[in-house]
């Protein structure tokens, strides 16, 4: 049994150690713009985050160790002179530790910031995906995401 549930503080030393490997995950496929190993925000960061209703994170713990976390941000743009109202979730991070991939945890995690998302009226949810990363990719597809906007680059 996956049980996801929202992170704690407790949880901040292995959600560090996870941030490490989306790093480095990253690092692998595109050392030109990812340092390694590092991590995205640092302990007293990620407090602030686990503070914020607006930045709610949530972990898969699988026997009683945070094996996976979602990183999430509540976003929505008013007033725009092009774009709707629409309130978005935003999913900052998300990692399944590499010795327990293939067990659902990242299915798990999906998942329950979906059903978060509805019962908070979302309009949708959405992410951003490195293209160095085809295994991210394949996965959000299978979870049934689409592409929304591509981002392009030519190195000079």
């Amino acid at each position: 049994m996956n049980d996801v549930r929202r992170a704690k503080r407790d949880d901040i030393p292995r959600i560090l150690e996870l941030l490490v490997q989306v790093d480095m995950t990253h690092h692998r496929g595109r050392p030109d713009l990812f340092k390694g190993p590092a991590t995205k925000y640092n302990a007293a960061q990620l407090e602030e985050i686990l503070d914020d209703d607006a930045t709610p994170v949530f972990v898969c713990e699988v026997e009683g160790k945070v094996a996976g976390h979602a990183f999430c941000v509540h976003k929505q743009i008013v007033g725009d002179s092009v774009l709707t109202d629409v309130k978005t979730l935003y999913i900052d991070d998300i990692c399944v530790d590499e010795a327990y991939r293939g067990r659902g945890i990242g299915k798990a995690l999906y998942r329950h910031v979906i059903d978060y998302a509805k019962s908070l009226n979302f309009y949708n949810v959405t992410l951003n995906v490195w293209s160095c990363n085809p295994g991210a990719i394949k996965f959000y597809e299978a979870m049934g995401l689409k592409p929304q906007k591509i981002g392009m680059e030519q190195i000079l």
